[in-house]
């Protein structure tokens, strides 16, 4: 493998990456750094992890540096497009970090926050923007944003903005831009209506994939609890008890669902903070600094509230809900075990989510070990107090719910019953 001074990019970056420990770069980033620099286009296929945001932005930014060019109010030369406000700041983080030493200038503009410093930003002129497509739709629609000194488009995390639905925002935008541009396409999978996209949007493109779609990482130990809904808030709490557990981010399926979580959490002294969309965007940026910071070591996210979320640090994934689209498996548990580390990764799966649990196994081709350990497994589902379960257990197991109500639900404890029999 290449070291980044062999890569050609700016002198200035390379300072910034030796003060950061960087030496080596990743596949796709060794993959893909020349090719833009020689303002080719790209069709990034890259899971979580993998470094693509250095992939793209430290090119760019020696690009730009070697051709400095005096920008008209309103206007930029390179706008990269992202579908959450999380990742619009992690990447200008990044961007921010990598040309500290650069006379390059960079805006976020998401929602969720008074547009009038993004619009007295852009008034200025800016090189690079990061933004969300909402948001960029409604400064342009102001008059706030012009795309005639634009050399370079990025769109990142393609096939998150079609789960979004964000797609026709994106083709809207991308109507208004340069024919004449280099455009750099990435995305963690490639659905059909990424693909067709792609074609139209990409010239002669050189195609990087440095994973096959949908594979998980080697590192990661990961393992299936079977438990029944109404005990899936204890069993998290017991999990949680383990203080070697430092950073752990919690998938739930829905918003409300983050909430409860926390709320349970709080109520066992177990600090945590929820991480959605109902959320305001001080109240998200407060809660990352405190994660990051060390001062929760829980935080409860949604699928789209956490693809943004890139923390070296954290150790353990837990699927509180399975996800409806397997694909979503891997990006999730893929925010552990990054830079080199390893992490652990624990489902819950409840009854009604068996079928979920098979499909994302058929998706990354593994049958992923059950962990028959822990204090809930085959444990009715009836509220039990949790200081009696592990002595409990086998006799909880055992024994008959008696409510006709839950006799008509499936369980994973009646079913085992059933074959005692």
């Amino acid at each position: 493998m290449s070291s980044f001074k062999s890569l050609n990019l700016n002198p200035l970056i390379l300072e910034a990456l030796t003060a950061k420990g960087y030496t080596k770069p990743t596949p796709i980033q060794e993959q893909s750094i020349a090719h833009i620099l020689n303002k080719g286009d790209i069709l990034g296929i890259a899971q979580t992890g993998t470094g693509k945001t250095a992939a793209f932005s430290l090119p760019i930014l020696t690009n730009l540096a070697a051709h400095q060019v005096k920008l008209k109010p309103y206007h930029m030369r390179c706008l990269i497009l992202t579908p959450t406000r999380e990742l619009a700041s992690q990447i200008e983080d990044n961007i921010k970090g990598y040309g500290k030493n650069l006379n390059i200038s960079s805006a976020v503009i998401f929602g969720g926050v008074n547009p009038r410093a993004q619009v007295s930003k852009m008034a200025k002129g800016v090189d690079i923007v990061i933004a969300t497509p909402g948001r960029l739709l409604d400064l342009m629609n102001g008059g706030h944003i012009k795309f005639d000194q634009l050399e370079i488009f990025v769109l990142d995390e393609a096939d998150r903005m079609l789960d979004m639905g964000f797609i026709n925002d994106v083709k809207k935008i991308i109507t208004k831009i340069p024919q004449k541009r280099q455009t750099l396409l990435f995305s963690a999978t490639m659905p059909k209506d990424i693909a067709e996209l792609s074609r139209k949007l990409l010239k002669d493109p050189k195609r990087v994939e440095v994973t096959p779609e949908s594979t998980t990482v080697e590192k990661i130990k990961q393992s299936i609890n079977y438990v029944e809904k109404i005990n899936k808030p204890l069993l998290l709490e017991s999990i949680l008890q383990d203080k070697s557990i430092k950073f752990a981010l919690v998938f739930t399926r829905t918003k409300h669902g983050a909430n409860r979580v926390v709320q349970h959490l709080e109520r066992a002294k177990i600090a945590a903070r929820a991480i959605h969309g109902n959320k305001s965007q001080a109240a998200r940026e407060k809660a990352l600094s405190e994660f990051k910071n060390g001062r929760i070591r829980v935080l409860v996210a949604t699928d789209i509230a956490a693809r943004g979320i890139d923390i070296s640090s954290i150790t353990h994934v837990i699927n509180y809900n399975l996800p409806d689209d397997p694909k979503s498996y891997v990006h999730r548990i893929g925010r552990t075990a990054r830079a080199g580390r390893e992490g652990v990764a624990i489902s819950f799966c409840e009854p009604a989510e068996v079928k979920l649990l098979k499909d994302i196994e058929k998706c990354i081709n593994y049958k992923i070990p059950v962990d028959e350990t822990h204090p809930f497994h085959g444990v009715p589902a009836q509220i039990v107090k949790k200081e009696n379960v592990p002595a409990e257990k086998k006799e909880l197991a055992g024994k008959k719910p008696q409510s006709r109500s839950y006799r008509r639900k499936r369980s994973f404890s009646s079913n085992s019953s059933k074959k005692q029999k």
